[in-house]
């Protein structure tokens, strides 16, 4: 633990191993807006807490990432947690980042990740800035909301998002856009395959080809493992279980057609995809595929970027907001 005072601000420092970075701060009283620019270069994974009185700042940071995370405070916008049931009776966790507006647009993270996932982080705080109340949320089986964690999961996925809408209609605000990333962007996708009452959705990194990237991660002759066996149990890099594959979950995954989700997705709905060129976790070819697909599509490549867009964060935020307040006021 270090402790070090500044003037009127008292930072206390204290670094423990984890993949979750939680930062803190107060200013001065006459500090009444500040920006805090966190480089974080995360080889083994730290804890970071700045202990302070105010609202904290959690960035979940993949091992042996490096991000840089632009975050505005905007002051007077409150962050209200609110808990919402899904079909199943499993309760979602999520942060409103309520501006006042009555349009919400909804964040979903990808695999393995929570509402505290430093892209989902930074897109509610931008939003913020521009007016624009978030919604970030756990689905079921992640962070703190109830369920189990699956490895397929999408159809579910699509119903808790379909829960949240429903919440936020029920209570006379209008989710006028839903955003995803990685396995969050198949979910907005098959959202709005399935249901058309969303009109701006964007896609960040999701994957079409859906065969793809499995072998990477359960190894090969996965098929006849989980056919034999029912299941295949992923460990991590020390020999822990991680989570347990089974083969309804597995070929659910495989089962699950992108193209034919894209075909049906309304011409009155527009989709952004956004991707990076050197996205080292699904190919950018993707992007491609859903552009052909999908009716109403725009592209962009974000050139350089990787999968979670590393030193690339203010490019996805700049281009995501560009297409929002173009888009999503649309009837």
């Amino acid at each position: 633990m270090v402790s070090k005072r500044e003037g009127t601000m008292i930072h206390m420092v204290d670094l423990t191993s984890s993949n979750l970075i939680t930062a803190t701060r107060t200013p001065s009283l006459s500090d009444s807006r500040f920006k805090q620019r966190l480089v974080l270069i995360n080889k083994h994974s730290h804890i970071l807490t700045l202990n302070t009185t105010t609202r904290p700042i959690h960035l979940k940071m993949a091992a042996g990432d490096s991000t840089t995370a632009n975050l505005d405070q905007n002051p007077g916008i409150e962050q209200k947690r609110i808990v919402i049931q899904n079909n199943n009776g499993e309760k979602l966790v999520g942060l409103l980042h309520d501006t006042g507006s009555k349009e919400i647009v909804v964040l979903c993270h990808g695999f393995q990740c929570t509402k505290e996932y430093s892209m989902m982080m930074e897109l509610a705080f931008r939003l913020e800035k521009h007016g624009i109340s978030a919604f970030r949320f756990d689905f079921s089986g992640n962070g703190e909301s109830e369920g189990v964690f699956e490895f397929g999961n999408y159809r579910k996925e699509v119903d808790d998002l379909q829960a949240v809408i429903q919440h936020f209609t029920a209570e006379n605000r209008v989710v006028s856009a839903i955003l995803g990333h990685s396995k969050g962007g198949n979910v907005v996708v098959l959202y709005a395959s399935l249901h058309h009452d969303i009109h701006t959705v964007v896609n960040v990194s999701g994957r079409y080809k859906m065969d793809r990237g499995v072998e990477e991660r359960l190894g090969k002759d996965y098929l006849e493992r989980v056919k034999k066996d029912g299941f295949i149990d992923i460990k991590s890099k020390k020999g822990e279980s991680s989570f347990r594959v089974t083969k309804e979950s597995l070929m659910e995954r495989l089962n699950t057609n992108m193209h034919e989700a894209g075909l049906k997705v309304d011409q009155d709905c527009k989709v952004l995809t956004v991707h990076g060129s050197v996205d080292e976790v699904i190919p950018v070819e993707d992007a491609s595929a859903f552009a052909k697909t999908i009716p109403n599509h725009e592209l962009r490549i974000i050139e350089g970027a990787n999968h979670g867009y590393t030193n690339h964060r203010d490019e996805l935020v700049s281009v995501v907001l560009s297409f929002l307040k173009n888009n999503m006021h649309r009837a």
